[in-house]
């Protein structure tokens, strides 16, 4: 019996050995390693980067919803306060339509949802986003199909995501949540996380465009999308963001009845025209153009750059630099070249 015991005390000590002979091998090849072999080692390693931009998780991967908005002046909006990224373009008769991204949200009330145009879609592309809406033009929906699109639509395969609110009339009564989104997308088999999600380069520092030659003093800001719409941005110095307004009335929650507001705004002027009878629009959205970037009240000139489709639209400086933008909601104005933009100091 002691015999045997002292093979065992034996066979635990070779054991200990060997670990401990592995761990200082491991730390003599990867910190003694020659540099060449080190950067390869580290190179492997995938560490997250903190970070204290607070819009978004820079590090999350979860995958954003991009949902179409009616902006009749009938509707009434609720939880735009919670997304990240909002998109205003023009549709047909006059008026436009907003496309709100959210991300690691949980929104409890949003709309009214309306439906699609096919334009939208590049704008979801490139946030690698699920896209929701209530219906679809005719060129919508081949598009949604021929692209490929994660889509989820009131009126086809994703029913169970929306409700109407009968108390306001059809059809600026549809309305979802971000947990009835997540819910359809992992019904329909969606993936929910994405790598390739984040548009716009945020800075941890403060922009401040005041010392740039080529800036303007921002307060009273309208942006002309027609005859028919007017978005406008007032310069909150205290609170250091946009106030917006439509057709010079203020753009409220249905909800906290408070005014939305903007730390970044991004204008970005393409050509439109009108393809059919109803007066739906097509865009020039591919290319190059120009456009203003506004924050802390002030604007200054930029150019954008799209390349496809899917790619995601570049802003710059007139120099070529990169925009960053404020850590803070944005709302990219995309306003047809033949309105205008006013920019006043007060």
């Amino acid at each position: 019996m002691a015999r045997g015991r002292k093979k065992k005390k034996k066979g635990w000590k070779i054991l200990l050995g060997i670990i401990v002979l592995l761990v200082i091998g491991a730390w003599v090849y990867y910190f003694v390693a020659p540099p060449a072999v080190q950067d390869k080692l580290k190179k492997n390693i995938k560490v997250k980067s903190e970070s204290s931009i607070k819009i978004v998780d820079i590090n999350s991967t979860t995958r954003p919803y991009a949902v179409m908005i009616d902006n009749h002046d009938t509707a009434r909006h609720a939880g735009l306060q919670d997304s990240y990224l909002n998109y205003e373009i023009i549709v047909e008769g006059g008026l436009t339509r907003i496309m709100a991204l959210f991300k690691d949200q949980n929104t409890e009330l949003l709309g009214p949802v309306r439906s699609s145009r096919h334009y939208f879609l590049d704008y979801a592309m490139e946030n690698d986003a699920i896209y929701a809406h209530f219906g679809w033009s005719d060129r919508a929906k081949n598009d949604i199909s021929s692209l490929g699109i994660n889509n989820m639509n009131g009126i086809t395969n994703a029913s169970k995501a929306y409700w109407r609110d009968t108390s306001i009339a059809a059809p600026h009564n549809v309305y979802t949540s971000i947990e009835n989104l997540e819910a359809q997308a992992k019904t329909l088999g969606y993936s929910t996380e994405s790598e390739d999600w984040l548009l716009l380069d945020y800075s941890e520092k403060n922009v401040d465009l005041s010392t740039r030659e080529d800036a303007m003093v921002a307060v009273n800001v309208d942006i002309v999308y027609s005859y028919y719409h007017t978005t406008g941005y007032y310069y909150d110095a205290d609170n250091k963001v946009y106030l917006r307004s439509m057709n010079n009335v203020a753009h409220k929650d249905r909800v906290t009845g408070e005014t939305y507001t903007a730390k970044n705004v991004i204008i970005e002027q393409v050509g439109n025209y009108s393809f059919d009878s109803e007066g739906r629009q097509d865009l020039e959205n591919i290319g190059t153009g120009n456009g203003y970037y506004m924050t802390n009240g002030y604007a200054v000139p930029i150019t954008w750059t799209k390349d496809s489709r899917s790619g995601k639209t570049k802003y710059a400086y007139l120099d070529g630099t990169e925009l960053k933008v404020n850590d803070g909601n944005t709302w990219i104005q995309i306003q047809p070249t033949k309105g205008s933009t006013n920019i006043a100091a007060q």
